[in-house]
């Protein structure tokens, strides 16, 4: 988390502007081209695709990185939590929260150390303990200030961060994808916080449901910001609405286009028409040679300018339709068929009764089962087990997507999990994932996140034989929103079993899930659901991943 800092003031109306801002990495990689942003107080998301500058903007907000070109003005003090956090392990809460010093001081004065150096570093922050304490306790964190940072989990890490934010109270806080490692009771405790956050508050994340907890959208898009006012799924709504109206318009323009394409034909074949009776009549001589002549050049003026109206004509209508395109959003989706992954209905696809502690999972058909449960609680071990003990064909994603050669190309990679199809064949298929042409031929470590996860999903769906299980460790993890679209996308054509750790409750009602298996005890209903579709499985023991 980085410390405040006090950048040049702004007029209260606004507390971030951002104007002509630039930003180059120092091998010329361009990120942001005079990007334009005003953002007032309040809670803001900021969403894009992945490599469209979201990270940067801010930490060029928080005056980490320099701009290449245009300026960053804030109001008051400004704060971050990054993605990857400083987690030296032999640093203590204090030191993660950012009040270490501070703490030090107040126990040294109150152990008889009276020093000058101790009043100046506390201030007239006398509390800051308790205040420290009190804002751990509500995001459900151990009210410790002395504990390592060894014995954090990642999602205790996060919300350690968190609660530095909120002791620090500066006027812009900036979050970066700040879910990733966050469990469910972790998630709901960040959105409770975000929900209430004071001053301005600036959230790049895919999560969907905290993206539900803002005041604005901005939406970063061809190094363009383009201010909503609304929640995400207001967002969401209002651009479908859009996109239907701008597809409306590109018919319209396209139907134009052809409409003054054929009254250009039919203008010519007119011309055409009465220049061969033009040519019949003075061959026939059936008018003096010098009126035919004045006729030759009137009517070669007068066809001219015919065939420039037309022509304009269908240049205006093809602008138009230029106009309308440019309206319509080209994000691509994965459309695959995967017949071979079909499960009949009563199949028995996984049975681990009679395994330690596993009394009572069977997996009959397709179903699609989602595995919850806190961080720690086990869902990685026995997702490893389930892998091994499945009666049909298995596909295993992990979360690290390590499932590529780095120093293969996607085409062998894919042909590796399937080497009877032909390479056409696969080139074929791999750009139903949106993989073409010299992107097939690219070694594995040079792909970006949004190619690499769709060449690993590629490899999974595309093996020969075709899973029939897919076994699915938080996949949606550090993907941008449509990478998530493109992952919804693939599992909605998959016909197989599916079991899936999540905590995305959007990303899970997308998939279809029929069941939930519980790891936290005892063995209940989900309220609500069909008795036969909706029972938890809660493990007894505690296992830790």
């Amino acid at each position: 988390m980085s410390t405040p800092s006090v950048p040049p003031s702004l007029p209260p109306s606004c507390t971030v502007v951002c104007a002509g801002l630039s930003f180059a990495w120092p091998d010329g990689t361009r990120v942001l081209n005079g990007l334009d942003l005003t953002v007032d107080a309040g809670r803001t998301a900021i969403v894009g695709r992945n490599g469209s500058g979201k990270s940067t903007l801010l930490h060029l907000i928080a005056g980490l990185l320099t701009p290449t070109a245009g300026t960053v003005r804030t109001g008051g003090t400004v704060a971050l939590l990054p993605q990857q956090l400083p987690l030296a392990a032999d640093r203590t809460v204090a030191d993660l929260v950012g009040i270490a010093a501070q703490v030090a001081a107040v126990r040294a004065i109150t152990a008889g150390d009276t020093s000058t150096a101790n009043f100046t570093t506390v201030g007239d922050d006398w509390n800051v303990e308790q205040r420290a304490l009190a804002t751990l306790e509500r995001l459900g964190l151990p009210a410790d200030l002395d504990r390592t940072v060894a014995t954090l989990s990642g999602g205790e890490a996060v919300l350690t961060g968190i609660a530095g934010l909120q002791v620090a109270h500066a006027d812009v806080t900036l979050l970066d994808e700040p879910t990733n490692n966050l469990d469910r009771p972790g998630r709901e405790r960040l959105q409770h916080a975000v929900r209430s956050w004071p001053g301005t508050l600036l959230v790049v994340s895919h999560d969907r449901e905290l993206l539900d907890c803002v005041e604005r959208v901005v939406e970063l898009r061809d190094n363009t910001a383009r201010i909503f006012g609304g929640t995400f799924s207001e967002f969401q709504a209002a651009l479908e609405v859009e996109q239907q109206a701008a597809a409306r318009a590109v018919r319209d323009a396209e139907s134009g286009l052809r409409k003054q394409r054929r009254d250009q034909v039919a203008a010519q074949t007119a011309l055409d028409h009465r220049a061969r009776t033009a040519r019949r009549a003075e061959h026939e001589k059936r008018v003096p040679k010098i009126v035919s002549g004045l006729r030759r050049q009137e009517a070669q003026v007068s066809a001219g300018k015919y065939r420039q109206l037309h022509a304009d004509r269908v240049d205006a209508a093809r602008a138009a339709l230029t106009a309308a395109e440019a309206g319509l959003r080209s994000d691509a989706v994965i459309r695959v068929d995967l017949p071979a992954t079909a499960v009949p209905a009563g199949r028995t696809v996984l049975d681990l009764d009679g395994l330690d502690g596993l009394d009572g999972m069977v997996v009959r058909g397709p179903e699609r089962i989602a595995l919850r449960g806190r961080n720690g609680s086990g869902k990685t071990t026995l997702l490893r087990r389930i892998v091994p003990a499945a009666a049909v064909p298995v596909g295993y994603l992990p979360q690290h997507l390590d499932v590529l050669d780095p120093t293969r190309s996607v085409l062998d990679n894919v042909r590796d999990a399937a080497p009877a199809a032909t390479a056409q064949d696969v080139r074929a298929r791999l750009a139903r994932f949106l993989l073409r042409g010299a992107q097939v031929e690219r070694e594995a470590a040079t792909l970006s996140g949004g190619e690499r996860f769709r060449a690993s999903l590629a490899r999974l769906l595309l093996a020969d034989p075709a899973p029939q299980l897919l076994v699915l460790d938080e996949p949606t993890n550090n993907l941008d929103l449509d990478s998530v679209a493109q992952l919804v996308a693939a599992l909605q054509a998959y016909r197989g079993a599916l079991i899936v750790t999540s905590h995305d409750e959007v990303f899970l009602a997308e998939i279809g899930i029929d069941r939930w298996w519980t790891m936290d005890g005892g063995f209940a209903e989900l309220p609500g659901r069909d008795e036969t579709r909706g029972r938890e499985w809660r493990r007894d023991r505690t296992a830790r991943r």
